[in-house]
């Protein structure tokens, strides 16, 4: 006879997950559909009834065991002595090692029992996995985590920051093997908690805030208007609420700084969304307009919320359009000031973004380029005399970065890079480059362009 389950009952039985049954439920997700582990992980973790605290070891097990997933596998060299056919028992072996190597307040006991009972649970009564799990970490516990040998410092380097053997390669021939041990180290270290306090609020009264709220707030090193919080979880309190502060990293806040703003200019930001620059550069315009573009209207809705939430709504007109038609569009019109924080392979944020590492080629940097400096070429078109264009992206790539530049300037002779200064930072050059260990931020990328005079 058929069991029939309705869906209040469907519905309290994903409410009762434990935190490893949905953990282990997201990577399935991820790493067999391609699922993007943040969307995945928000929808499992909607449905649950999860303290806070089991909340947040969810979380950990699902971006832990994807920022290490090179490392992980490696460890299981030698110990699986079967094909893996059940697509859950893969990502519970990764999720269990990660565990044993990695969360020492976590008693491997513990963990054995907890991966016993999800392999009963998502294999089935005739699944195997249950006896391959048990053995194999069992193993695991027995021999203790291992690395190639040094001799081979890519291999070395690859498995030990889980990073693909490609991108160690890149990382090695642009900044040496020494600087590439610092920056492999630095993106598995945990983001910092930054935040900008908005330039219309009182900030001396929102750090007083923030204090009282026990987020410990620390100056930024890098960025002016910028702090380190001790802990997340800052939206759901009122000084975000009430427009005080929002979250933006560090590096990230300095694209708009490397503008001279009058107050009065007509920006184009051409690729806005989610709207944290947008907002950040109509905080600068009491009397003047930024239009925000993206080529998708659903992502202008952030945008929008984002400027209300920040009381700059009126300073802010948003188009939803493809950057490089805007010389169509606004024929005969001119920008004082044009920014251009492109779309790039986000190799700077692999801290916070961990899957990015897996999914990126070398190929993806140079296709990137072209839409680059196809953005560069449209925008440079309607931005007036005098004007300042800021090219920046969020990765360290050289051939999104530098080589764009390089192309753009012999494309375009009649502009030319203007150094710049910002508050604790500056550009002699008119280029920036922040790699992931400079400063503990993300990395980022900075030019400053004008017309030549």
């Amino acid at each position: 006879m058929v069991k029939v389950v309705n869906l209040s009952q469907k519905r309290k039985l994903s409410m009762t997950k434990s935190a490893r049954a949905i953990a282990l439920e997201t990577l399935i997700r991820v790493f067999r559909d391609g699922s993007y582990s943040n969307i995945s992980l928000n929808n499992n973790l909607r449905g649950s009834r999860l303290s806070q605290t089991d909340r947040n070891f969810a979380t950990r097990l699902v971006y832990g065991t994807i920022q290490y997933k090179i490392y992980l596998k490696y460890q299981l060299k030698g110990l699986v002595k079967t094909k893996l056919k059940e697509p859950y028992l893969k990502p519970l072996l990764l999720m269990s090692v990660y565990q044993i190597i990695f969360l020492d307040k976590v008693p491997n006991r513990a963990t054995l029992n907890e991966a016993n009972k999800l392999a009963k649970q998502f294999g089935g009564r005739h699944s195997s996995g249950f006896r391959i799990a048990n053995g194999v970490l069992h193993a695991l516990i027995r021999r203790g985590a291992i690395l190639p040998d040094k001799t081979d410092s890519v291999k070395y380097l690859s498995v030990k920051a889980s990073v693909p053997e490609w991108l160690v390669n890149y990382i090695i021939t642009n900044w040496g093997e020494k600087r590439a041990a610092s920056i492999l180290s630095s993106i598995n270290t945990p983001a910092k908690n930054s935040v900008r306090l908005s330039t219309l609020s009182d900030q001396k009264q929102t750090i007083a805030e923030l204090k009282k709220l026990n987020f410990a707030p620390q100056d930024s090193k890098l960025a002016s208007n910028e702090l380190i919080l001790s802990h997340g979880g800052v939206s759901t309190t009122p000084p975000f609420k009430e427009g005080k502060l929002t979250i933006q990293d560090e590096a990230a806040s300095l694209v708009v700084e490397a503008f001279d703003f009058s107050g009065d200019e007509k920006v184009l930001d051409a690729c806005s969304a989610p709207g944290g620059k947008t907002t950040q550069i109509a905080e600068y315009l009491p009397h003047g307009q930024v239009t925000a573009l993206d080529i998708h209207e659903k992502k202008l809705r952030l945008v929008r919320q984002n400027a209300n939430r920040m009381h700059v709504a009126n300073r802010v007109v948003t188009k939803a359009m493809d950057a490089r038609k805007v010389d169509q569009y606004f024929s005969g019109q001119q920008f004082a000031k044009i920014l251009v924080d492109a779309p790039c392979s986000g190799l700077g944020l692999l801290r916070r973004k961990p899957e990015i590492r897996y999914t990126k080629s070398m190929k993806d940097l140079l296709n990137l380029q072209k839409i680059q400096l196809d953005i560069l070429d449209h925008v440079s078109k309607i931005l007036e005399e005098n004007g300042e264009l800021i090219y920046s992206t969020c990765t360290f790539a050289v051939e999104e970065d530098e080589k764009v530049v390089e192309i753009f300037l012999k494309n375009h002779p009649k502009f030319e890079l203007r150094p710049f200064k910002l508050a604790k930072i500056e550009s002699k050059t008119g280029m920036l480059k922040i790699l992931p260990d400079s400063y503990g931020s993300d990395g980022f990328f900075i030019a400053k362009f004008v017309v030549r005079g």
